[in-house]
């Protein structure tokens, strides 16, 4: 999905592609530019966008790069060759901190601007869109650019920022959306080296969300949370994840980021998956099951690590037939 960022994470500092070399100092190791512009966009591997930078982090090479404004930055010098426009740095990580964090304001730093006004007990942005069909509580916060549709229930101490939600909605009490992602480099802790989160949460029609849920916004792209899905109580769902229609997610499920989960999927109660996997359509996971890898559409599972429900159920008679 296409969003105009800079509704949400406004313009902080102009930059041209031929001002890299003093942003990034002792960073570089290797540049070419064949088109000089101002930077006004990051992209992604799924979503390229013109006048842009495109952080890579493994050697591939992508054509479409070539025939946008858009400008590499990798730490692999094998993609010297892949294209036209590059730089080479030594810490990639530390590369997108230092451009985005120029580039954009951002909650995580200081100096972000929003404008309030406060209305039936709850603060509502002035550069917020809702419609007025929407019923929301006391005591919420609705920031910049967060865009909400018809007919929407919002209640009490609910925080959302970063987002656009659909039609038909309920978001229960003491839920936050569009919260920071969990994005660090692992070496170099602390909040000084967050990765600024710089994507937003879309929620679709049709979705309800339990009370004192997560839902943490993309890195670049979105969080996603697709048509008629049912998430329950104290749900974690970390920034990246792509929730397909009609899911079910039972309390205290925690969904690790960049997780793709299919259509019609159940999921029990504390359930916890590892980030980076894929689950299928028609998938169900039993309660307090850990998932650590792909699963593939109709599976049933559970467990950890889940495997198939009924070797599970066989494992769990072969136990206690050995006295465990």
């Amino acid at each position: 999905m296409n969003f105009k960022r800079s509704n949400f994470f406004p313009y902080k500092n102009k930059y041209y592609i031929d001002q890299l070399g003093t942003l990034l100092k002792n960073e570089i190791l290797f540049s070419n530019t064949n088109n000089n512009f101002e930077i006004n966009e990051i992209s992604s591997l799924s979503n390229l966008r013109d006048n842009s930078i495109l952080f890579v982090e493994s050697d591939l090479k992508i054509d479409k790069v070539n025939d946008k404004n858009i400008h590499v930055i990798t730490n692999i010098n094998e993609n010297k060759s892949n294209f036209n426009n590059i730089t080479i740095v030594k810490n990639l990580n530390i590369a997108y901190n230092i451009i985005c964090n120029q580039l954009f304001h951002h909650e995580d730093q200081i100096g972000f601007i929003d404008e309030f006004d406060f209305i039936n007990g709850s603060y509502i942005s002035k550069f917020s869109q809702i419609d007025k069909s929407t019923e929301i509580g006391k005591n919420c916060i609705i920031s910049r650019g967060v865009e909400i549709g018809k007919n929407t229930i919002i209640k009490n101490n609910v925080v959302i920022k970063n987002s656009i939600i659909g039609n038909n909605i309920v978001i229960c009490d003491n839920t936050s959306i569009g919260t920071s992602g969990f994005g660090f480099d692992f070496n170099k802790r602390g909040s000084v080296n967050l990765n600024p989160q710089l994507g937003i949460t879309v929620i679709d029609d049709n979705v309800h969300i339990g009370a004192s849920c997560t839902v943490d916004r993309g890195k670049i792209d979105i969080t996603h949370i697709g048509k008629n899905s049912m998430i329950d109580n104290m749900v974690h769902i970390g920034h990246n994840v792509i929730i397909g229609k009609n899911a079910c997610i039972a309390a205290q499920t925690g969904i690790s980021g960049s997780v793709m989960i299919g259509d019609n999927v159940t999921i029990g109660g504390q359930a916890g998956f590892a980030g980076h996997i894929k689950i299928g359509e028609n998938v169900i996971i039993a309660a307090r099951s850990g998932v650590t890898k792909n699963l593939r559409n109709n599976s049933v599972v559970a467990g950890f690590p889940a495997i198939d429900m009924k070797e599970w159920k066989k494992n769990i008679i072969r136990q206690r037939k050995n006295g465990y």
